[in-house]
């Protein structure tokens, strides 16, 4: 049976997602702040208006107009709603997937491009970035002019380098790219910087955007926004129903209060900045890069990171191990920015390791 399944499927390991146990986690990047009481009170009041005995509306429409609200589309600009950036990701390349055509981004960056490529039957071109992990201009464009790509993926900012990329440089690949270019805005509200108004602008622009780290990480819900003309197109290969109903609710709900997510992404924001101070004062022992997420990426000395990793998993504090992956990000750890006293754990620990 082995040999009906694709060659490139079985060359694959698997997304592996660390069951969660009793470890304060920051390797998600999940905001870490319930909803208030008595919100949490009212949308429990509100579910028995949920038909769980129906089929969710397809084209999720009250859903749709707040999101289009929320995220400042512009008038004229459609969405397209998957459960999570992932699906979005998969559905774009399944509309242009054909022989020989590629999919190219940076790198290092979200490992869902390279991944989603090889289950469509896509060759994916990644393009390294500068030490410091910012564009290579040079190089991106001649990849663009080699390769012609069917779609480009741009994370803004970067995971897992946490980086916003050079403005200019984007508007510059916008400008050379025949194929598709996705500014991916997962971390938007930590980033305070968009594409989205850009998108009458060029014509090949995609923007792409998700709740979940705005505190909605369960709900699994993420947009795609860009021409209607396009978006029409990658609704043909959106299966039915891919919202469920209690999704549709519970998003439309809180996004009428979405003042509320606003402001925890606030308290998130300003805790990234006292982390990275704190974090910039052992400079002699870890490297810290800037970040405009809701993480921050640092750089151990030789051979620290994975005992780092192992130490602050022995005092109930679980982070990302970058170091694995070789490359660029030998010898990092990606910390997710959490409450003040989860981040002190994580303060305390690291310092007592060195």
């Amino acid at each position: 049976m082995k040999n009906w399944i694709r060659p490139e499927i079985q060359a694959l390991s698997a997304y592996h997602v660390p069951a969660p146990g009793a470890w304060i986690k920051l390797d998600a990047m999940e905001n870490p702040y319930p909803w208030p009481q008595d919100l949490q009170q009212q949308w429990l009041q509100s579910l028995p208006e949920v038909e769980l005995n129906r089929y969710p509306d397809p084209a999720a429409r009250e859903l749709s107009t707040v999101l289009q609200k929320v995220m400042d589309v512009p008038a004229g600009y459609e969405i397209v709603l998957g459960n999570g950036s992932d699906e979005l990701i998969q559905l774009l390349m399944m509309t242009v997937a054909e022989p020989g055509r590629t999919i190219l981004a940076p790198e290092p960056t979200f490992v869902m491009y390279e991944m989603i490529a090889k289950f469509v039957g896509m060759e994916f071109i990644g393009v390294p970035l500068d030490q410091n992990f910012e564009l290579d201009l040079g190089a991106m464009v001649t990849a663009i002019e080699q390769h012609q790509p069917a779609v480009i993926f741009l994370a803004y900012p970067n995971n897992p380098t946490g980086n916003l990329f050079d403005r200019a440089a984007i508007e510059k690949i916008l400008e050379v790219a025949e194929g598709f270019v996705v500014v991916d805005e997962a971390y938007h509200v930590f980033a305070e910087e968009s594409f989205m108004g850009e998108l009458p602008h060029y014509e090949n622009l995609l923007v792409m955007r998700t709740v979940s780290k705005m505190g909605l990480a369960g709900l699994r819900l993420g947009l795609m926004a860009g021409d209607p003309r396009w978006i029409g197109e990658i609704n043909k290969v959106r299966l039915p129903y891919n919202i469920n109903v209690l999704t549709q609710h519970a998003a439309t709900f809180i996004l009428h209060h979405a003042d509320v997510l606003e402001a925890q992404a606030a308290i998130l924001r300003a805790e990234r900045e006292q982390l990275l101070q704190a974090l910039n004062q052992l400079d002699s022992v870890v490297q810290v890069y800037p970040s405009r997420a809701n993480f921050i990426l640092i750089k151990m000395q030789s051979g620290e990171a994975d005992r780092l990793f192992e130490a602050l998993k022995q005092s109930g504090v679980l982070v990302k191990n970058l170091s694995p992956a070789g490359g660029a990000l030998r010898d990092c750890l990606r910390i997710t920015v959490s409450s003040p006293q989860e981040n002190r754990q994580f303060l305390d620990t690291l310092i007592a390791q060195q």
